[in-house]
């Protein structure tokens, strides 16, 4: 366990409030078209320029507020490659990975579509993990947060947080005032899907079709065949992973499943290509989810986990309690391997 966590815990709020506040800014000064200016050369997904805003300030204020106590490691997407793989540098420049104390994995803003067309929220997500080398993953993280990056016209932005073994603690900032008051969020306590948000992600082309037919699969065994004039279940396509984990900690959402990369070979027999995925920086908050009770496996069902880097494809399962998971997960599990994909 870090024996700092509450400390580096707050600086990593502060540096999130810094790009939050920035970026608002930014949006309210810049036109879309700007915002949206595109990058495609680097790894892991497409940067925008409205990325690069939260990026140039996320390695000042990480220098400043982190490395100046605990060297490290950080990795992020669009970061220069000095040497140590695609988006992965150490702070400060010129630090052995092997000397650093901590490795600190950060989506400065996931959700990044969304929020540039002003849709819906973003989110910052960081995930701190004692530096264990290139081995050290996802689970290995002790401390995560995300903050909420608000539309112009919203003026509340929710902040969630954990240390690993001490649950979840949430407040809601007013950027009118200042001021913040203590949430309290709570997984869904509802035993089916009946009337509730879920959904398998399918935001982009390939695979969607696939995609979408089990999707209706599934909810037909769990529910019964489509009644005329009836809605027995919702989705809620929220093109942001750290957003579907706070839809499911809230209780807005009692499944979400974003199993892409499983149809790669799938799709590949087809003459198909599998097209965005998710990434281990957009779901690095995902002790959060598990520290308030969300159960989260891969996409078959195993023990979630990934590397702390940006290439690897991630595919993720999130059921809001135990009672949800043994309800969906035979129903998901037998429409991918009717698809030969388990």
């Amino acid at each position: 366990m870090l024996t700092d966590a509450d400390e580096i815990l707050d600086r990593v709020r502060r540096i999130h409030a810094a790009i939050r506040d920035q970026v608002v800014e930014a949006s309210e000064q810049q036109a879309v078209d700007e915002l949206a200016a595109a990058d495609d050369s680097h790894h892991g997904d497409t940067i925008f320029a409205i990325d690069r805003i939260s990026e140039e300030l996320l390695l000042k204020l990480v220098a400043e507020h982190l490395a100046d106590r605990w060297p490290l490691v950080l990795i992020a997407e669009g970061l220069h490659d000095t040497g140590h793989g695609p988006g992965i540098i150490t702070v400060p420049a010129g630090l052995d990975p092997a000397d650093a104390v901590i490795r600190v994995i950060v989506d400065p803003i996931d959700g990044t579509r969304g929020l540039m067309y002003q849709k819906r929220s973003a989110w910052i997500l960081t995930g701190v993990a004692p530096n264990r080398g290139e081995a050290t993953a996802l689970s290995d993280i002790q401390i995560a947060v995300q903050t909420e990056i608000p539309l112009i016209k919203q003026t509340l932005s929710d902040v969630v947080w954990a240390i690993r073994g001490q649950g979840v603690q949430a407040q809601r900032y007013d950027r009118r005032t200042g001021s913040t008051t203590t949430l309290t969020l709570r997984p869904s306590r509802a035993e089916t899907l009946l009337f509730g948000f879920a959904q398998i992600s399918r935001f982009v082309p390939g695979g969607r079709a696939e995609l979408a037919a089990m999707d209706d699969e599934i909810m037909e065994e769990l529910l019964g065949p489509v009644r005329a004039g009836k809605a027995m279940v919702f989705e809620d396509q929220y093109i942001c992973t750290g957003g579907q984990l706070y839809e499911l900690i809230a209780g807005h959402d009692r499944f979400t499943a974003d199993i892409r990369p499983l149809l790669d070979e799938f799709l590949a027999s087809r003459g198909e290509r599998l097209g965005l995925c998710v990434h281990p920086y957009d779901i690095c908050t995902v002790l959060i989810a598990q520290e308030a009770g969300v159960i989260v496996t891969d996409g078959r069902g195993a023990e979630f986990d990934a590397p702390l880097d940006v290439t690897s494809a991630c595919d993720w399962v999130g059921y809001a309690s135990e009672t949800l998971r043994t309800h969906v997960e035979p129903a998901l599990q037998g429409a991918l391997g009717r698809r030969g994909l388990l």
